[in-house]
């Protein structure tokens, strides 16, 4: 297994689809704090373990890119659709509050 550095490149909101779809409960908070409030632009964590998930890290953003956390730490590469290999662009599935993340494996970290 080879180490792995997520990077959290962006976190995007929606507050248009917040006001459309978004129970009336829950929708004037999600519009005060519109994106993810779990994770920063420009985080990084490494692992060493891919089964672990680290410290901080949202546990449903982790269940959404674990595929290809597992992938890149087993040596996998998603090539020709990525420049680099050994590089994977994921993101969660929060439709309203996406977040969009970089999973390098070790021997290709920048």
């Amino acid at each position: 297994m080879y180490q792995v550095k997520i990077t959290v490149l962006k976190c995007l909101a929606h507050p248009d689809l917040v006001r459309e779809y978004m129970g009336d409960e829950v929708k004037d908070a999600r519009l005060a704090t519109p994106r993810c409030g779990a994770l920063k632009e420009g985080q990084e964590f490494l692992l060493t373990d891919p089964s672990v998930v680290p410290d901080g890290f949202c546990a449903w953003a982790w269940a959404d890119i674990h595929r290809e956390i597992l992938a890149i730490s087993a040596g996998g590469s998603l090539e020709p659709w990525l420049k680099r290999p050994g590089l994977a662009i994921a993101c969660c599935t929060d439709g309203f509050r996406p977040v969009v993340f970089k999973i390098e494996r070790g021997d290709n970290i920048e």
